[in-house]
């Protein structure tokens, strides 16, 4: 696909992200035409021997193995970083310093989700992006902030959660509180600052002296904003809303119900009485349950979610999907990772992409779930190597010599592959 015919064409990130909530956002804008340089540190992807063991153990690299550059095998790395290159600098060193504030000249986004003190200590906070180039629209994603009392406090996305106040509403009537398998407020935030960088540039591109802007986005704010609606309605009660695990205060029944087979399970949703009677018949339990009004269903739910649960027992999930859904039931399987990619719907679709990496093979992808009719996502090319993009960075577009390149090589101030 030609460059022109991309949603951001022309705009440069430099990506300083790691992990999952900045690699993301900046997935998103690369995924949309952006050219995305990662700027890393020569450590940042690990050690430069992985055993098979430990490989084999985290499922992160493909097929269990290690490879001869496990660096860029890595597969939640080569997830969140198609559609863009990678060089990388030492901060920390004046000399990759100067090279990082010379990269800001030529930029309009630089992309961070450090801890509060990082770009500061750095001396590259913003005031000094703005002092090198006054169009730069920079973006921070902390944990908490940049002020407030817990603005230093370490920060995990799994940890964000229940800090937010999500976790305290998951769970049964009967037990405590429960948190996610995944870290949640990495991609809420991946998208905030997606969203937040586009509106900048946006606002930029409205300016007649062309300004850009410092973006603070605090995933716990992000967070608190995913369940906005809890928060308000908290308020209104005045006490917090009882847990209901998988059950709904408006529709009974609701629940996830197991199915036949080893950890199969269906989830259904009742939302009208019409409904009810469907699922009464097409599960044979006119007998055993009446026809009930909501408030009676309610009421008994115990009961009906052991009869329900009886009948799906019986029967193969994706099967039973179908037949509530012809049925005008909405009632969906719970899928697994595996299910998802073997998705004939999704496949329909053309949502997996195949993307081949030079170290890592070829796997499938997800794709941009936005579907631009005039200026498509596309993916242009795979995640890159530590370092791939030096030469052509470095050398072809700031005019570093292949003297002065072997000389940053030398020092430790870029490579190729992590350290010893």
């Amino acid at each position: 696909m030609a460059e022109s015919a991309t949603a951001l064409a022309g705009v440069r990130v430099l990506d300083l992200s790691r992990v999952w909530a900045g690699p993301l956002a900046s997935r998103i804008l690369g995924d949309l035409g952006a050219d995305v340089v990662r700027v890393e540190a020569t450590w940042s992807r690990g050690p430069k021997a992985v055993s098979d063991t430990y490989a084999a153990r985290t499922g992160r690299y493909p097929h269990g193995k290690a490879g001869r550059r496990p660096w860029n095998r890595e597969g939640m790395f080569n997830k969140f970083n198609r559609n863009k290159r990678a060089i990388t600098l030492q901060l920390d060193s004046q000399a990759g310093k100067a090279l990082f504030e010379r990269l800001v000249k030529t930029a309009d986004v630089v992309l961070e989700n450090y801890s509060p003190r990082v770009m500061p200590q750095f001396g590259l906070g913003y005031e000094r992006l703005r002092e090198l180039n006054p169009g730069i629209v920079y973006i921070g994603v902390p944990g908490f902030g940049w002020s407030g009392p817990s603005r230093d406090w370490v920060a995990l996305g799994t940890m964000i959660e229940p800090a937010a106040g999500l976790s305290s509403l998951m769970g049964y009537a009967d037990g405590g509180p429960y948190k996610s398998g995944v870290a949640w407020a990495d991609p809420v935030a991946a998208l905030h600052a997606a969203a937040a960088i586009t509106l900048a540039l946006w606002d930029r591109a409205a300016d007649p002296e062309h300004r850009g802007q410092a973006i603070e986005l605090a995933q716990l704010e992000g967070m608190i904003d995913f369940i906005g609606e809890e928060v308000l309605a908290a308020q209104v009660r005045g006490a917090d809303a009882p847990r209901r695990g998988n059950r709904s205060p408006e529709f009974a029944p609701q629940g996830c119900y197991r199915c036949a087979g080893e950890d199969r399970w269906i989830a259904i949703s009742i939302t009208s009485d019409a409904e009810w009677r469907s699922l009464r018949t097409l599960a044979g339990l006119e007998a055993s349950l009446p026809n009930l009004t909501l408030a009676q269903r309610f009421e008994q739910q115990e009961a009906i979610d052991a009869a329900i649960g009886a009948w799906t027992a019986q029967h193969e999930h994706i099967e039973l999907m179908h037949s509530l859904q012809a049925a005008g039931i909405a009632a969906v399987a719970v899928f697994d990772a595996q299910e998802l990619v073997e998705s004939e719907h999704l496949a329909a679709r053309g949502f997996y992409l195949p993307i081949t990496h030079p170290d890592a093979g070829t796997f499938v992808f997800p794709g941009f779930p936005a579907h631009l009719s005039a200026t498509p996502a596309s993916c242009r090319r795979p995640a890159p190597g530590l370092g791939e993009h030096n030469r052509e960075v470095l050398g072809g577009e700031l005019g570093l010599s292949d003297d002065e390149l072997a000389a940053l090589e030398a020092a430790g101030v870029i490579a190729s592959e992590p350290p010893a």
